[in-house]
């Protein structure tokens, strides 16, 4: 099993799909690597030997991923909050902040539906 930036590469995917595992890589990032390393993307990650392993680690340094992404994305959106913007006060408030309605979605960020009871009748 490849381990990369401290994630483990499923063995059985391709190499181009199994980069994508790592925080910070999607289809595209994971293609440019690939092809910068020239490794064949349709490689099983069990079938990488060792120099192709180093390659690979020697392009990913280059880029910034898991815990120093998850670091800056946290601390862009604590400065946000900090200097009391308009997409600050959202992700205080766990709304949506790039302009979606609220009205009748964004339940996950809202919480459960609470029924509001109508006028009872009057029984004789």
């Amino acid at each position: 099993m490849a381990r990369l930036v401290g994630v483990d590469l499923p063995r059985e995917k391709r190499l181009e799909v199994a980069l994508t595992y790592i925080f910070g890589i999607g289809p595209k990032i994971a293609a440019d690597i690939l092809e910068a390393c020239q490794i064949n993307p349709d490689t099983r990650v069990k079938n990488l030997s060792e120099d192709e392993v180093v390659k690979l680690r020697e392009a990913l340094s280059h880029y910034p991923l898991e815990g120093d992404l998850r670091r800056r994305v946290n601390l862009d959106i604590k400065r946000l909050m900090d200097i009391g913007s308009y997409r600050g006060t959202r992700h205080k408030k766990k709304l949506p902040c790039r302009g979606q309605r609220t009205h009748t979605n964004a339940r996950t960020k809202k919480g459960k539906r609470v029924a509001i009871a109508g006028k009872k009748k009057v029984t004789k």
